[in-house]
C-alpha cells in the first residue's frame, strides 16, 4: 500500500509542476505585456525609461526560465506573490472568493447524486420502457449543453418570466445561508445539469448489470418486494463506481466553473481566474490556475488511495 501511495503522490507531483510549467509559459507568451497594462504605456503617458523601470520592479526583464525558478520558490515557501491588479496577496484574494465557490460545487454535487442516482435506478428497474427511454434522452440532452449554455438560458427565463436580476451583493454562506443558497443555486443548476445526466446514466448501467446476478434471483425468489431487492440488495452492491464517479467530478467541477462564474458574475475562483487572465496579471493567474489544479489533482489521488483500499487488485495492477 505504501509502494501504491508513493506511486500516486509522485505522479501527482509531476502533474502539477507540467502545470505550473505550462501556465507560466502561456501567459508570458500570449499578446499583451503586464507593464504596459498597469502603467498605460500603451495610451502614450508613460515614458520607455518609466516602462523598463516597472518591467524591472516586476522581475520581467529576466530571462523566463529565471523567471519560472524564482516563481517556484516562492510557491514552494507557500508564497504565490501579490495581485498586480488588486495589491493584495494572490492567497487573501483566493481565500475570500474560495468560499463561493465551494458552495457552488457542493450544491450541484447535491443535486446531481439526488436526482440522477434514483433516476438512474428507476432506469434501470423498468428497461425498455418509455420512462426508460426518456430517462435516457434526458441524460444525453444534458450531457450534450454546455454548462455556460445552460445558464444563459436560465438567465433568460429567470428575467423574462420573474424579473430576476443578478444580486449586487453575494451573502455569503456563513452570514445568511438561506440567502446564499437562494442566489448561488441557479449557477450550481447550470453546472450540475451534466454531473446529473453523467451520474444517471452510470447509475443505470451499473444497476442493469446488478440486477442480472444470482443474488438478485435468490433475494426475489424470497418473497421480498421489488423495491426492497433494488434498492437494498441492487443499489448497495453496485454503488462503487458511482462513488468513485462522484469523487472524480467533485474535484472536476473546481475546474469547470470559469465561464459559469463569469456568466452569472459569481465573485469566485472562476471569475477571478477570467478577469486576472484579461488584466495579464501573472501572479494571481499562475497562483489561482495551479490551486485549481492541485485541487483536481488531489482529488484523484484521494479517490484512486480510496479505491486502492478498497479493491487491492486496483493497488496491484498500478504496481
Amino acid at each position: 500500500m505504501l509502494a501504491y501511495i508513493a506511486q500516486r503522490l509522485m505522479t501527482g507531483f509531476v502533474t502539477l509542476f507540467a502545470v505550473a510549467a505550462i501556465v507560466f509559459l502561456v501567459m508570458r507568451v500570449i499578446p499583451g505585456d503586464a507593464a504596459v497594462m498597469m502603467t498605460g504605456a500603451g495610451a502614450g503617458v508613460v515614458s520607455d525609461e518609466e516602462l523598463a523601470q516597472v518591467r524591472k520592479k516586476l522581475g520581467l526583464d529576466r530571462a523566463i526560465p529565471i523567471q519560472f525558478a524564482d516563481w517556484a520558490g516562492d510557491v514552494a515557501r507557500l508564497d504565490l506573490g501579490t495581485s498586480l491588479r488588486t495589491g493584495n496577496p494572490v492567497i487573501n484574494d483566493v481565500a475570500r472568493r474560495f468560499p463561493y465557490t465551494l458552495q457552488i460545487v457542493i450544491m450541484a454535487m447535491v443535486l446531481a447524486v439526488g436526482i440522477g442516482v434514483p433516476i438512474g435506478v428507476i432506469a434501470a428497474r423498468f428497461m425498455g420502457t418509455g420512462l426508460d427511454r426518456a430517462i435516457q434522452a434526458f441524460s444525453i440532452a444534458g450531457l450534450a449543453a454546455p454548462s455556460f449554455w445552460v445558464g444563459l438560458l436560465l438567465i433568460l427565463g429567470l428575467v423574462k418570466y420573474f424579473n430576476w436580476s443578478a444580486p449586487l451583493f453575494w451573502e455569503p454562506f456563513w452570514i445568511s445561508p438561506l440567502k446564499s443558497m437562494s442566489q448561488l443555486i441557479w449557477p450550481a443548476v447550470a453546472v450540475g445539469l451534466r454531473q446529473l445526466a453523467l451520474i444517471a446514466r452510470m447509475t443505470r448501467s451499473i444497476m442493469l448489470e446488478v440486477l442480472g446476478e444470482d443474488y438478485i434471483r435468490t433475494a426475489r425468489a424470497k418473497g421480498l418486494s421489488e423495491w426492497t431487492v433494488v434498492f437494498h440488495h441492487g443499489l448497495r452492491n453496485g454503488l462503487l463506481p458511482v462513488v468513485t464517479l462522484v469523487g472524480f467530478e467533485f474535484a472536476a467541477l473546481f475546474g469547470g466553473l470559469i465561464i459559469t462564474e463569469t456568466v452569472f458574475s459569481v465573485p469566485g475562483l472562476g471569475q477571478y481566474v477570467v478577469t486576472s487572465i484579461l488584466a495579464r496579471d501573472y501572479p494571481a493567474a499562475q497562483g489561482i490556475v495551479l490551486i485549481l489544479a492541485s485541487i483536481v489533482v488531489l482529488g484523484n489521488l484521494a479517490i484512486d488511495l480510496l479505491y486502492g483500499w478498497l479493491d487491492p487488485r486496483t493497488r496491484l495492477q498500478g504496481a
